[in-house]
């Protein structure tokens, strides 16, 4: 399945969506302004359902409900900094982007962040997003003190992770229940004190695989952030480890202290609308991964790099999806435990063997998990991989890429899959059943839906 892009859509406008295994249909966007008329749009609701949707940044189905009511939250981007609490308390239609351009300044940055700045608040809690800090800090959901949720009867309610039980409960089935709980409101979080919008990154090459997972266990408690970018196309699995946290502003030059703070990130080109076949293919991804990690330094320490740079690289690039062409990508994306770490190495075996090439593939430490049920991490290995959709036997490597991440006790990242089975699914989150109960619970009609939701049958 292609990648979605960002779309803005009008009061009333119809999304073409819910493609499935049939005919397409139509999804009617409303644009709410006020928790009212989240409400009113709930107990409206057809019989298709209704959904949230942030930026559409899902590489799968996750944001997309055919037939049904899908409310776009911009409407709902408030954004309120409290600084004596070190606090944000922002609208569930308010992005990344526009938080950090605003807490940034004042000295604050969020407590996780993917790969882009272009998700929503909404979106990073019911995906409960993680970053490169998740082997100390956990993901997104874990910095939430609260948030304010439409439930299946129209009624607006605070959940949080203290309080009674029920409370607790639909608070935890909430974060990583991708939408499927209620429409998210508002939130409050945690953001983390910065005299600097700079990140200073010690870089390290690594000859293989094997030396890459060393180091990164090695370091785990050294450094805030931590991520490793692995060479798809080589045999021995090389990659280039880049770590770093936020740089005091003492450590900057004294002529650029004055200006510490400083953020406004830019998109600097925009892909071509059209790439006939696509831009990737074995060829051209093994010339970019052998000048990417010829470039980077063997070691290299303190760097000071701007956040964006830093956290979200492809972000300077508009629509970067288009370089898969017409056919689109998949993003397959796992997790295992570190008594099954071996299942890195054969991921990349099988990619290279079906020849899938991929030069955004990505290797992260996870800690531990939190309270939620459908939550993606948990201790271990994460890699993420980026392939051309069009691949000749992809569908089939990746199935049986899936047995072995389910027989090592791993799981898939829901936010992006476009491709699981349901048995898939109930085999790696033991926890589902619970889920279902307390999201039974809160939508006793089931009107929350989706087309994951569909094909996974949630």
């Amino acid at each position: 399945m292609s990648a979605v892009s960002p779309l803005r859509l009008a009061q009333g406008e119809q999304l073409l969506t819910g493609w499935g295994r049939t005919a397409p249909s139509l999804a009617t966007v409303h644009c709410p302004a006020s928790v009212g008329d989240v409400e009113q749009a709930v107990a409206e609701a057809g019989g298709r359902g209704i959904l949230a949707r942030g930026l559409g940044r899902s590489y799968g189905d996750a944001a997309q409900s055919g037939g049904a009511t899908v409310l776009d939250l911009k409407g709902l981007g408030s954004i309120e900094l409290d600084a004596a609490a070190a606090t944000v308390t922002a609208g569930a239609g308010a992005s990344l982007d526009d938080i950090l351009k605003q807490i940034v300044p004042a000295g604050f940055f969020v407590p996780v962040t993917p790969g882009t700045r272009m998700i929503t608040v909404g979106g990073a809690i019911a995906a409960d997003v993680h970053g490169k800090n998740h082997h100390l800090e956990g993901s997104f959901g874990s910095h939430v003190q609260r948030l304010g949720i439409v439930d299946g009867q129209g009624h607006r309610r605070e959940l949080a992770p203290a309080g009674d039980a029920e409370v607790r409960e639909s608070f935890w089935a909430t974060v990583g229940g991708m939408g499927l709980t209620g429409i998210m409101t508002d939130a409050t979080f945690d953001v983390i004190p910065i005299t600097s919008s700079l990140i200073s990154v010690d870089t390290e090459r690594a000859v293989d695989l094997d030396d890459v997972m060393e180091s990164m266990i090695a370091n785990d408690d050294r450094y805030r952030y931590s991520v490793a970018w692995i060479d798809s196309m080589h045999p021995s699995g090389r990659g280039v480890i880049t770590r770093g946290d936020h740089a005091p502003s003492d450590q900057l030059p004294a002529e650029d202290r004055q200006s510490a703070l400083a953020y406004d990130p830019k998109v600097l080109a925009t892909a071509p609308a059209f790439v006939p076949g696509g831009l990737l293919n074995k060829l051209t991804v093994r010339a970019f991964n052998e000048a990417w990690f010829r470039k980077a330094p063997k070691r290299r320490e303190a760097e000071l790099q701007p956040i964006a740079e830093f956290f979200h690289p492809l972000d300077f690039v508009q629509e970067w999806n288009r370089v898969y062409g017409p056919g689109g990508f998949v993003q397959y994306q796992f997790v295992v435990p570190d008594s099954a770490s071996e299942i890195v190495g054969k991921a990349l075996r099988k990619l290279r063997k079906v020849g899938a090439p991929s030069f955004l593939t990505v290797l992260k430490r996870f800690g531990p998990a939190n309270a939620g049920p459908l939550s993606f991490p948990q201790p271990g290995w994460t890699l993420a991989a980026d392939v051309p959709a069009s691949v000749p036997g992809l569908g089939q490597a990746l199935d049986q890429l899936d047995e072995l991440v389910a027989g090592a006790g791993g799981r898939l990242y829901l936010a992006k899959d476009s491709r699981q089975s349901p048995d898939m699914l109930a085999r790696t989150y033991p926890r589902l059943a619970e889920w279902q109960a307390i999201r039974d619970r809160m939508d006793p009609k089931g009107l929350f839906t989706s087309d994951l939701a569909r094909r996974l049958s949630l």
